[in-house]
């Protein structure tokens, strides 16, 4: 069995989400018509990736909206897998031409069809007007791994991240920027906060103090307070996402009623009944992992799993 390529990319778009323009690349080393992707380097989030090729080879910043069909095929013997997303364009550096693209041409859907060298990209563009473009996403992360509960002798709100979940929070803060979440909420508990942390920290704030002592003296003060200060790094404490005072009702509606894009870290056994609640999907996550909801308007349009 042959180990399996990764490579990312996404189907870049602009203008009115009823009447796109799509980008469509030139690479002169295999003289073909295609989307923005490339392979996965050692270690690298596949979202991350995604966002680093198509910076890298169209000078492009983008954010991802939902995940489109990802293509296999054979490529020197070995089986690779492409995952795809819409991207919808942030930032325009302006295309130089580099080493592995020598042209970038924006067209409607219809005309980037028929430029387009592989059928299995033309099938991209059919997935693109399947379900809505202009989505907000609502990223739902369970906290790193944070040793055993039971070999913990302090309070479990006060358990930290170990250094297999501290490896999870850095590939998160890698993957969040391809949703800019303006808000990040967090169970009082220090793993979830910490899980979040590396992220709020990217943004210029960052989680005070450690997780030595008395809770308060861990968070800064009251539960419903907050960290840092800066635009997209300020964390939200709220109690209803804690194991302790979660709440069937409650805890579904402080999340829901999110209308831009958000990033929520929570507990185990807290995430499935919200995720249920809100998209209709059981969706059970792994510590560490995150699911990402696209919704329009009230619709949750996409549900997509990833781990870290």
């Amino acid at each position: 069995m042959t180990d399996l390529l990764r490579a990312a990319g996404a189907v870049v778009w602009r203008g009115a989400a009823s009447r796109p323009e799509v980008a469509v690349i030139h690479r002169p080393a295999y003289d073909d018509w295609t989307f923005p992707k490339g392979k996965l380097k050692s270690g690298e989030h596949v979202i991350a990736a995604a966002l680093r090729e198509v910076r890298e080879e169209t000078g492009l910043s983008v954010l991802l909206g939902r995940a489109l069909p990802p293509t296999h095929y054979m490529s020197a013997g070995r089986l690779k897998r492409v995952d795809y997303w819409t991207a919808r364009v942030s930032g325009d550096d302006g295309f130089s031409v580099n080493d592995e693209v020598d042209a970038l041409r924006w067209l409607p859907v219809d005309e980037a069809r028929l430029l387009l060298t592989y059928e299995w990209d033309a099938g991209m563009l059919r997935a693109l007007g399947a379900a809505p473009l202009e989505t907000v996403p609502l990223v739902l992360v369970r906290h790193g791994a944070a040793g055993s509960r039971s070999e913990w002798p302090h309070d479990d709100a006060l358990r930290p991240l170990d250094a297999v979940g501290a490896t999870q929070a850095a590939n998160l803060a890698t993957a969040l920027p391809a949703y800019r979440p303006e808000v990040l909420m967090s169970s009082p508990s220090a793993r979830c906060v910490q899980t979040l942390a590396p992220y709020a920290s990217s943004y210029g704030s960052s989680y005070g103090g450690s997780h030595e002592g008395s809770h308060e003296g861990s968070h800064g003060g009251s539960h419903g307070g907050s960290h840092g200060g800066s635009h997209g790094g300020e964390i939200r404490i709220e109690p209803l996402l804690s194991e302790e005072s979660q709440d069937p009702k409650k805890t579904p509606a402080l999340v829901g009623d999110l209308s831009v894009p958000a990033a929520v870290c929570s507990h185990g056994k807290v995430l499935p009944g919200l995720i249920r609640t809100l998209s209709g999907k059981d969706v059970h996550l792994r510590k560490g992992a995150f699911a990402v909801l696209h919704r329009a308007g009230e619709q949750v349009v996409s549900v997509e799993r990833y781990a870290t």
